[in-house]
């Protein structure tokens, strides 16, 4: 079987659709979505639309939630709040439903799927670091954790005898006894100086993983963000992949 892992699309629709093209040419079984399907961009209807067509394997980022008021935005930075007060303004009563219903975290043995972290998803701390992870690590039973949140991709693996380091591949495959967090980077808003759209493949036959790099019209999106009347930073930055 291969599954498809995607995060942090962020009413990014340019971004999302040329995604959506290239899974249909990796011909995967199934699609999971780990968070922030709004927030920065400009068309989160129409990308909440694109989800629920795609997949109902979808849990809650920090920005769906905040779009419902289900998650406070007062540590959110003043550009994401102005964002994610416009887009709960442009999001119908059945989209808010939608967003409101997700879920913190899902399970699939051996896999794990959580936006930000497994051992205290509610607060929406970033995973960052190896000392991190030894938090996650030390939460449930997954063998496999995929996450987003941080728009940068990264690998944590623990051995069996516990040591936790950093993985530098962007494609590799799991091994027996050892446990891994990935992160899949972000569709929409990538931060790691990359500014394609970023997603993950899992073959679970034959546990590989691969993170895929995809460019998309970003100028549009671009555009789209300053008639929006959002944040000038919000467009920027998209060709920045920061």
């Amino acid at each position: 079987m291969k599954y498809a892992l995607l995060s942090d699309i962020h009413s990014n629709l340019e971004a999302f659709q040329a995604v959506v093209q290239d899974l249909e040419k990796e011909k995967v079984d199934d699609v999971f979505f780990l968070g922030d399907i709004v927030g920065y961009g400009a068309d989160p209807g129409r990308c909440i639309q694109l989800l629920q067509e795609l997949t109902t394997h979808s849990i809650a980022g920090n920005h769906d939630w905040a779009a419902v008021g289900l998650t406070e935005t007062d540590y959110f930075n003043p550009v994401a709040k102005t964002a994610i007060e416009w887009t709960a303004g442009k999001i119908t009563s059945r989209q808010q439903t939608f967003l409101a219903q997700l879920p913190l975290t899902k399970n699939y043995p051996p896999v794990t799927l959580v936006h930000a972290t497994p051992h205290h998803p509610e607060a929406w701390d970033y995973l960052l670091s190896c000392k991190e992870a030894s938090h996650s690590f030390n939460t449930g039973d997954h063998q496999i954790c995929f996450i987003g949140h941080s728009h940068s991709p990264i690998t944590f693996v623990e051995d069996k005898e516990g040591t936790i380091s950093l993985l530098p591949d962007t494609t590799f495959t799991l091994k027996d006894a050892h446990r891994y967090i990935i992160n899949v980077g972000s569709v929409g808003q990538p931060r790691d100086g990359n500014p394609h759209a970023a997603y993950g493949i899992y073959h679970a036959d034959d546990a590989r993983f691969t993170l895929k790099r995809i460019p998309y019209a970003i100028e549009r999106a671009q555009e789209k963000i300053t008639e929006a009347g959002l944040p000038p930073f919000l467009a920027s930055r998209l060709a920045e992949g920061q």
